[in-house]
C-alpha cells in the first residue's frame, strides 16, 4: 500500500505490544503505518513475524500468507513470467477451480491486478505478503536445473579451480568469489524448491555429481568439471565455519540461510575420498514452517493408531518411536504430545535439533561441545517436576538407564532409537548395558515406522498389476479386478510420479508374557511370535494396504521394508 496504513496503526495501539513513546518513535520514523514499520516492529521483536503480518492483512482486509508454509504449485508459479514476478513481487501459489491465487506486498493494487489477469488469462485472488519473503519465494521457486548447469559453464569459462598446492588463504579467497558463492546460493535454493532433504556432492574420478534426494529416493543429479568440486566444498566449509585448508580427516558443521523472514537450517559432513572431498547436506528444517501434524492426519492405519493413542494416556513407561534417520520420528512423537499437552502436564523435551515449537512445552537443545548432552539434560530434568519427556535420542548406556528409570518412578518417557523393527527395539535397551530387570517392566510399546513416496495426485492412474505380482504380495485372489495407483509424471512431480511421502508403522504393544520373556533373556523370534498373539503385524503389512488404498505403489513398499521374519 503506498498510502499509510492507519487501521495497523490503531490495531497496534489498542494491543499494548509496544509502549506508546517507541511505537510513536518507530512510527515518525517510518511515515506512518507502512510496510516499513511491520517490518521494523517484527525486526525490533515488539510482535513475532506471523502475528504482526495478520493483524497488517486484518487491517486491510486481505489474509496474510507465508509462501515457505504452503504447498506452492509449479503450475502456479510457472503462470507468471520471471520478469514480472521479480518487478512486481508478486508470486502465484496455487490455483483453485480456474482461480489463481497469488502473494504480493499491495493486494489493492487495481491496475497491475487487471494486467496481470490478462495475462494469466483468468481471475486472481490477491492475498498479502511480507516483500522480503515474496522476493526469496521468488528466487527459489524460480530456480531450475538449467540455472545451475548456467552458473556451473560460467565458472568453467572463467577457470575457477583449487588444487592441492593452494594454501587456506588462497582457497578462503577463492570460496568467497561472487560466482563460487553465487552457485552455491543457487544450489540450495534449488534443493529447497524440489523439497530435497538432502544434497550429495560427489567427486568421482572424471567430474563432481550433485544429486539431491526427494521423497527418499536420490534422484540422478547434475555433473560438472572435477575441478569445481574442491572450490564447492571450500564453500560449504567456510558456511560451516570449518578448518578450510584441512582435507585429509572427516568435519561436520552447520549452517543457516535467511530466507526473507524465515531461516533454513542444514548440517553438513565432510568426508574424504579418493576423488577428493564428499559433501552432503542435511536440510534439516525452515525456522516458522514446521506445523506440530495431528495423529489424525498422519495416515495412520486405525489398527494402529486406536492402540498407540491408549499407549500415550498412560501416566508412566516408556515409549518408543524406531526408524532411520529422516523417517518422521519426531513429526509423529509431537503429534502425541499435541494430543497430550494440557494444563496441568509438565512436559520437557531433550532433542538436537529443535525442530517443533509447541505452546507449553519446556524444550532444551543438547551441545556436546559444551557437555550439555542428552544425559546431562534428562539427570536435571528429574529435578524439574516433569509428567512427561521427550528424549531426542538414546544412543548410549547413561541415557538409556537413566530414561528407564524414569519411566519406573511415574515418569511417562517418550524416545526414538535406531532398530530395524518394533520387535527388536525390545532388547535393544539390555544391548546398551541396561539390566534385564529395569528394562522389561519399563517399555509400553514400541512404534516402528519408514516413509514411502506418495503417488502424486496431480498424475495418479489406475492400473492392473500382473496375477504373478499380486500373489507374491496379497492371499485375496479376487484383487485381479481391483484397480491399483501410479503416477505418470508430470510437472508438480518432477516427472517422478510421486509427490510427498506417507508413513508406514508396526506397533508392539509389550504384554506381561512379553515381559516375562525379556526378563529371562529369550531371543528375537522368540518376542516375535509373542507379539504376534498380542495382534502384531509387520511393517511390510501395513504398507501393503496403504498401497490398496492408492497412497503409495508396491515398488515403494518393496524399497523401504523388508521380508518377514520367520516366526
Amino acid at each position: 500500500m503506498t498510502q499509510s496504513n492507519e487501521a495497523f496503526l490503531e490495531a497496534l495501539r489498542q494491543s499494548d505490544a509496544i509502549p506508546k513513546a517507541a511505537l510513536e518513535r518507530l512510527v515518525d520514523r517510518h511515515h506512518g503505518g507502512t510496510l516499513e514499520l511491520l517490518r521494523a516492529v517484527i525486526q525490533d521483536g515488539y510482535l513475532g513475524k506471523s502475528r504482526a503480518c495478520r493483524m497488517w492483512g486484518d487491517s486491510i482486509g486481505k489474509a496474510y500468507v507465508d509462501p515457505f508454509e504452503l504447498i506452492v504449485s509449479r503450475e502456479a508459479v510457472n503462470s507468471i513470467p520471471y520478469e514480472i514476478a521479480t518487478k512486481k513481487t508478486v508470486l502465484g501459489l496455487y490455483r483453485f477451480g480456474n482461480v489463481l491465487s497469488v502473494a504480493l506486498p499491495d493486494p489493492y493494487d487495481v491496475e497491475f491486478l487487471e494486467r496481470l489477469e490478462k495475462i494469466v488469462q483468468g481471475p486472481v485472488s490477491p492475498l498479502f505478503g511480507l516483500p522480503s519473503e515474496i522476493e526469496t519465494a521468488i528466487a527459489i521457486q524460480y530456480q531450475t536445473r538449467n540455472d545451475l548447469v548456467n552458473r556451473l559453464k560460467s565458472l568453467t569459462e572463467e577457470g575457477f579451480r583449487i588444487d592441492e598446492a593452494q594454501s587456506g588463504d588462497q582457497v578462503a579467497v577463492m570460496a568467497e568469489a561472487v560466482p563460487v558463492v553465487e552457485l552455491f546460493e543457487s544450489l540450495m535454493y534449488y534443493a529447497l524448491r524440489e523439497r530435497a532433504s538432502d544434497v550429495h556432492i560427489q567427486p568421482q574420478e572424471e567430474a563432481v555429481s550433485v544429486r539431491i534426494r526427494v521423497d527418499g529416493i536420490l534422484r540422478e543429479g547434475i555433473r560438472f568439471p572435477r575441478t569445481l568440486g574442491p572450490a564447492l566444498a571450500a564453500r560449504v566449509k567456510v558456511m560451516c565455519d570449518l578448518d578450510i585448508s584441512e582435507r585429509r580427516l572427516p568435519q561436520d558443521g552447520r549452517f543457516s540461510f535467511d530466507l526473507g523472514g524465515n531461516t533454513a537450517h542444514f548440517r553438513v559432513s565432510v568426508m574424504p575420498s579418493i576423488h577428493g572431498e564428499k559433501v552432503v547436506i542435511r536440510v534439516l528444517n525452515v525456522s516458522g514452517v514446521k506445523q506440530v501434524m495431528e495423529l489424525e492426519k498422519m495416515f495412520f492405519s486405525q489398527t494402529v493408531l486406536q492402540p498407540f493413542r491408549k499407549m500415550i494416556q498412560r501416566p508412566n513407561g516408556i515409549i518408543f518411536v524406531t526408524g532411520p534417520t529422516g523417517s518422521g520420528k519426531t513429526t509423529t512423537l509431537y503429534g502425541a504430545l499435541n494430543e497430550i499437552n494440557v494444563v496441568g502436564q509438565n512436559l520437557v523435551t531433550i532433542e538436537d535439533p529443535v525442530e517443533y515449537q509447541l505452546n507449553g512445552l519446556t524444550q532444551v537443545q543438547v551441545k556436546p561441545g559444551i557437555g550439555l548432552t542428552f544425559g546431562r539434560v534428562l539427570r536435571s530434568t528429574l529435578r524439574q517436576d516433569p509428567d512427561v519427556i521427550l528424549v531426542g535420542e538414546i544412543r548410549d548406556l547413561e541415557t538409556a538407564k537413566t530414561a528407564s528409570e524414569a519411566a519406573l518412578t511415574g515418569h511417562l518417557v517418550f524416545a526414538t532409537l535406531h532398530t530395524n523393527n518394533a520387535v527388536q527395539a525390545t532388547v535393544r535397551l539390555i544391548e546398551l548395558g541396561v539390566e534385564p530387570f529395569i528394562v522389561a517392566p519399563s517399555i509400553l510399546g514400541v512404534l516402528s515406522q519408514r516413509l514411502a513416496a506418495r503417488i502424486c495426485e496431480n498424475c495418479r492412474e489406475p492400473y492392473y498389476p500382473p496375477r504373478e505380482e499380486l500373489r507374491r504380495h496379497f492371499l485375496d485372489e479376487g484383487l485381479e479386478k481391483v484397480a491399483f495407483y501410479r503416477g505418470a509424471g508430470c510437472s508438480e512431480c518432477g516427472n517422478s510420479g510421486y509427490q510427498g511421502r506417507v508413513a508406514v508403522h508396526e506397533l508392539v504393544i509389550v504384554t506381561e508374557e512379553m515381559r516375562a520373556m525379556i526378563s529371562g533373556g529369550a531371543d528375537l523370534v522368540e518376542l516375535a511370535r509373542a507379539a504376534r498373539r498380542a495382534g502384531y503385524h509387520p511393517m511390510r503389512y501395513d504398507g501393503l494396504k496403504k498401497v490398496l488404498l492408492g497412497l503409495t505403489t508396491i515398488d515403494e513398499i518393496e524399497r523401504i521394508t523388508m521380508e518377514e521374519m520367520p516366526i
